[in-house]
């Protein structure tokens, strides 16, 4: 194990505060409960310095050996939600008692935020309360927002139960990040058609998509119009290709246009002039992955990217995930896959396509 660094001259992003001295030498990562295995799979394609170390439901630990990564670290593990240097558990029968254990083991008092969340989210515990009891002992404002700032060094604290918490740290950077358990903070409004909406609105910031108002986009299972939604929303002209209805709130948009057919009966030359394919169908997956390749493989069709949702019928078919990117390499797109904390048992790509040497 190499040593721990001594404090940077310099921070990165917004931060004000070094690292901790005693930096951990575990990983803990936070994933949808069911998808651990895949997480440990891409781990040991990724990270493979680290080695497993113990797992329950949504929570995995790894041990760092002869590694010791930046303290913005965040790789491509794409079912990870947080990822966070685990300095190890708290556990005591009441709340101050709690605060006062943790103080003592995280060895340091300044930092830039506080990430509280629970592992389970039917977990009977307040983060809220938790957070705010944190932020306190740490002397800071009890207002400072949720969200960190890039560069920010954040205390993290994962409840397990009421009685036992998981205590680490982390320096935000990704988006993920920067928001407590990697979690999306945007609650679904009451004027949103669906889910699909939130979804889209996690992706956009996820992976920073280059969305830009007068541009094209085709959604290929459009209904009942969440995505399509979202994408208006952002300035685009928009057609849903769906045979089923699609709700009065997206069709009566003046930029919206609805082919009421299937993805496979669109004609391939109505697919130019697209700026944008978008796929969330309740399909397997090879069948939305035939769909894309029809549309963005066709003569004179040359997209700037892909959003697709490939929904995963049991979490055996995450091992087909690398094999799923390779197909929009084939395509000329660079993929970033992820499964989005909005989702369910479902992996969100995002290709751009490669400009041309």
């Amino acid at each position: 194990m190499h040593p721990p660094p001594s404090a940077p001259d310099s921070l990165p992003g917004g931060g004000k505060h070094p690292a901790p001295r005693i930096r951990g030498v575990f990983l803990l990562a936070t994933c949808q409960g069911g998808a651990e295995a895949a997480l440990c799979e891409r781990q040991q394609a990724v990270v493979p310095q680290a080695s497993k170390a113990a797992w329950r439901r949504g929570v995995v630990t790894f041990k760092l050996t002869d590694f010791d990564p930046p303290d913005d670290f965040f790789p491509d593990l794409v079912y990870a939600r947080a990822l966070i240097r685990s300095l190890g558990q708290v556990a005591a029968p009441s709340q101050p008692e709690q605060v006062t254990v943790l103080r003592e083991l995280v060895a340091h008092s300044q930092w830039d935020n506080v990430h509280v969340w629970c592992r389970d989210p039917r977990a009977e515990a307040d983060p809220v309360a938790v957070r705010g009891a944190l932020l306190a002992a740490h002397e800071l404002p009890v207002a400072l927002p949720p969200t960190a700032a890039p560069g920010d060094l954040v205390l993290d604290c994962v409840i397990d139960t009421p009685e036992r918490w998981w205590v680490g740290w982390h320096r935000a950077g990704t988006p993920a990040s920067r928001h407590a358990g990697g979690m999306h903070p945007v609650a679904l409004a009451a004027d949103k058609v669906s889910r699909a909406w939130l979804k889209l609105d996690e992706a956009i910031e996820t992976f920073a998509i280059p969305l830009a108002r007068g541009q094209r986009a085709i959604e290929l299972g459009c209904a009942p119009g969440g995505a399509c939604q979202r994408l208006l929303e952002a300035g685009l002209d928009v057609v849903g290709v769906d045979p089923a209805v699609v709700d009065p709130r997206v069709a009566a948009h003046p930029r919206f246009t609805q082919w009421r057919m299937r993805a496979r009966e669109v004609k391939l030359r109505d697919f130019r002039g697209c700026d944008w394919i978008v796929a969330d169908m309740n399909i397997d997956p090879k069948s939305t992955l035939e769909s894309i390749g029809r549309a963005v493989t066709a003569p004179g069709v040359r997209p700037a990217g892909v959003i697709a949702t490939l929904k995963l019928p049991d979490w055996s078919r995450a091992a087909e995930l690398p094999g799923w990117l390779e197909l929009f390499e084939a395509w000329g797109f660079t993929p970033r896959a992820r499964q989005l904390s909005t989702g369910g048992r479902e992996v969100c790509v995002v290709a751009v396509r490669r400009r041309r040497r």
